[in-house]
């Protein structure tokens, strides 16, 4: 009995290392192609061009870096509440469109991952410029042109279309799976449509607030091509700052430390969201 049990307690342990096991491949380019060439990075930040901190001290006594940083911070956050603000009503409507409308919306959420990052950022200059077809619009309505070329108002709607998806996805896929039925027991009980949906649905749907605006947050804290072209030199993100350390000054050392403080700021933020995470579904716990 015992030596039957022992090969099938081997089996058992054999067959939960397999899912492991086919991480190794993925693991192992992500390690190559991302883990190395950042500890290269980090290396050169603090030794280039000699042992120490003096680029971090060079970087956070300049204003001027402070000043990107912030900025940085700043355009993200705008751009993380306006997808949040327009993707949770679109989420919303998918849990509630039939199967065909659900479709329909998941294909034009999907549609701007078919099109090159580039080509959309040259069809925001194009929309965005002051005789483009925005402010033709605009003026026929009687708002008047708006300058939107250069400026941080430009920089974060076009950031806002470009991230959408990444906002909606993550609401979509915690939104389905909330019990409608709960809101008719709350409006049963005595609450009203409103009350019920912001004291019984939001709250359940959090988790998705959370993953989507952590993913947009983050993946806005890194855009280059989209501030670079519609944003103006005095605009310049920290992602700008470290292409003209590193392209246009080959100040390698300097870069480095933009990136490393970058990096530590982003993975400080994921800790945050994670605990908050943590927290929020310890106390929903009876």
């Amino acid at each position: 009995m015992a030596t039957a049990t022992a090969p099938a307690s081997g089996a058992a342990r054999a067959a939960a290392r397999r899912p492991a096991l086919l991480l190794l491949p993925a693991l192992a380019a992500l390690l190559v192609f991302f883990g190395v060439p950042l500890a290269g990075i980090a290396w050169r930040a603090f030794t280039d061009p000699q042992p120490g901190l003096a680029n971090f001290t060079w970087f956070f006594t300049h204003p001027a870096n402070l000043d990107a940083l912030g900025r940085t911070f700043t355009t993200a956050a705008w751009t993380t509440l306006a997808a949040l603000a327009l993707g949770y009503p679109y989420a919303y409507a998918m849990t509630r469109a039939g199967a065909r409308g659900r479709a329909l919306l998941t294909l034009l959420v999907l549609v701007p991952f078919w099109t090159s990052l580039m080509v959309r950022t040259f069809a925001w200059m194009i929309l965005m410029q002051d005789s483009g077809l925005i402010n033709q619009v605009l003026g026929a309505a009687g708002l008047g042109p708006l300058h939107l070329i250069r400026t941080p108002a430009g920089v974060v709607v076009a950031m806002v279309q470009m991230l959408l998806p990444f906002m909606v996805l993550p609401l979509y896929a915690v939104m389905a799976g909330v019990d409608r039925r709960l809101l008719s027991a709350a409006r049963s009980l005595g609450a009203r449509p409103a009350a019920a949906f912001l004291q019984v649905y939001v709250p359940l749907s959090l988790p998705g607030v959370a993953a989507g605006a952590l993913t947009v947050f983050i993946n806005a804290l890194g855009f280059y091509v989209t501030p670079a072209l519609l944003g103006s030199p005095e605009d310049s993100l920290l992602s700008q700052e470290i292409f003209t350390q590193v392209n246009g000054l080959l100040e390698w050392g300097r870069g480095g430390a933009m990136g490393v403080v970058l990096l530590a700021m982003t993975l400080g933020l994921l800790a945050l969201g994670s605990l908050a995470l943590h927290l929020s579904g310890n106390r929903r716990r009876p």
